[in-house]
């Protein structure tokens, strides 16, 4: 399909030095990873730093996730333990963030961290976005590239939506993989879920032959504010519609094929609804519906993530 978008580029070399520039003059970008499309900016520059949070009109106190390529330049900012290695070398480079306190001589910008001691902390899996943190001498802040508490892109073209020509590069590397942000675990105290994603808290709490804490926690990543993940309509969990102006999120082979009904997987894989899910919200929202019904999703593995995106979008 021929790309009808000035600023969506296709991946090659002069596109990866085109990218990485501008990065360096401390401008923004959107790129691919395998969870979901990330705006990115120098994590070391104020002046990057500070266009993300205005063009998501992000609030201050939400944090935001630093992506680096490897151990060797995550040991410049944070401070290592044995929790964090050991899930590391399982389970990395992949949709895990960690959360880890931060080195008093890190570079990492304050507002990166909403002035926290901590900070969150990815090795993303794609690799194009691998390819241009290695050709930096910084790591990037990237969270998801949208609006502020609206859905997550996961093509380039959602990421267009969200911000027209405001971004000069956006990068397109295919449909996320995985279509829902990263699990992130905080490891400063007793390790615990802050947010569930496709790697689970009983994957998690083998690894690491321990019991994960259910402490509630301040804000320290992405993730935890209570309204997020919105399609900018009604959503009501665990109810049918009744009228067929509103759409139906269905999941399972049960349910028969309607005009105003969504099916995040026909063959009731969590794993692939997952990936659907942020794809057909934004469908259903450009199709003119006025608000979202939701079937029953079991709420196990990967489900809890689900209905967690769900319920956060339904406030």
């Amino acid at each position: 399909m021929k790309n009808i978008y000035s600023n969506i580029y296709s991946f090659n070399k002069i596109v990866l030095k085109k990218t990485v520039e501008t990065l360096k003059q401390g401008n923004l970008v959107g790129l691919p990873t395998e969870t979901v499309y990330g705006l990115a900016g120098n994590a070391y520059s104020k002046k990057a730093v500070k266009k993300i949070f205005r063009l998501k009109a992000r609030p201050k106190k939400n944090p935001l996730i630093v992506h680096y390529f490897s151990l060797k330049e995550a040991r410049k900012d944070v401070i290592f333990n044995d929790e964090f290695l050991k899930l590391y070398k399982r389970l990395c480079p992949g949709p895990l963030t960690f959360v880890l306190m931060k080195k008093r001589k890190s570079k990492i910008s304050p507002l990166v961290t909403a002035n926290l001691n901590s900070v969150a902390i990815r090795f993303p899996k794609h690799k194009i976005v691998r390819s241009i943190i290695k050709s930096l001498n910084f790591p990037i802040a990237m969270p998801s590239a949208n609006i502020s508490s609206r859905l997550s892109p996961v093509t380039a073209e959602d990421v267009y939506e969200e911000f027209k020509n405001k971004l000069t590069t956006i990068i397109n590397g295919g449909k996320a993989k995985i279509g829902i942000e990263s699990t992130v675990i905080d490891l400063t105290e007793k390790p615990k879920i802050l947010r569930p994603g496709i790697i689970s808290a009983n994957e998690i709490k083998n690894f690491l032959k321990t019991n994960l804490s259910k402490k509630k926690n301040k804000i320290k990543s992405p993730g935890m504010l209570k309204k997020h993940y919105s399609p900018g309509i009604p959503l009501v969990m665990g109810k049918k519609p009744k009228k067929s102006s509103h759409a139906y999120i269905v999941f399972g082979k049960k349910f028969k094929n309607r005009r105003n009904y969504f099916n995040l997987s026909k063959k009731g894989h969590l794993k692939e609804a997952a990936a659907n899910l942020y794809k057909i919200m934004r469908k259903i929202k450009n199709k003119g519906y006025k608000k979202i019904f939701v079937s029953k999703i079991p709420n196990q593995g990967v489900g809890i993530a689900i209905n967690d995106r769900l319920k956060r979008a339904s406030r």
